[in-house]
């Protein structure tokens, strides 16, 4: 279960989303369907349509498109971490917004986190598997 979280000032369901080194805060409202991502619109922060599909997807799963407002602010990684961090964390927000929809996003795998993470570098290697190239003089 998803635990419900509320803007205790105006009532806005939030959520957090995180993919690769990517974390976004979404917060949803009654409204007309806006999308803000880092104070831009939607459109203009993503002119990739995969990842434009993964934001919406969740909200065409639930039938949400036009009626709710969402405000998203996401940093680190690249356009498809972020993309699939706000998937995630619009997801809990839309949990939070309305508790009947859990088990629409629960069955359609929007509410699982993706653990797939870079690996770390370790000593003695150039990266986090590649050793040294071997000289035979």
């Amino acid at each position: 279960m998803v635990a419900v979280k509320k803007d205790k000032i105006n009532g806005d369901a939030l959520g957090t989303g995180r993919r690769k080194s990517s974390v976004a805060r979404v917060r949803v409202r009654a409204g007309s369907g806006k999308i803000t991502i880092n104070q831009r619109p939607f459109e203009e922060y993503f002119p990739n349509i995969r990842d434009r599909h993964d934001v919406l997807a969740a909200l065409e799963e639930t039938s949400r498109v036009g009626q709710v407002d969402v405000i998203v602010r996401v940093n680190g990684g690249g356009s498809t971490g972020q993309s699939g961090a706000i998937k995630m964390g619009l997801s809990r927000a839309l949990v939070s917004y309305d508790m009947d929809l859990f088990p629409a996003l629960r069955d359609g795998g929007y509410l699982t986190r993706d653990a797939r993470m870079k690996e770390r570098k370790k000593p003695g290697l150039h990266g986090a598997r590649r050793g040294t190239q071997f000289s035979k003089r």
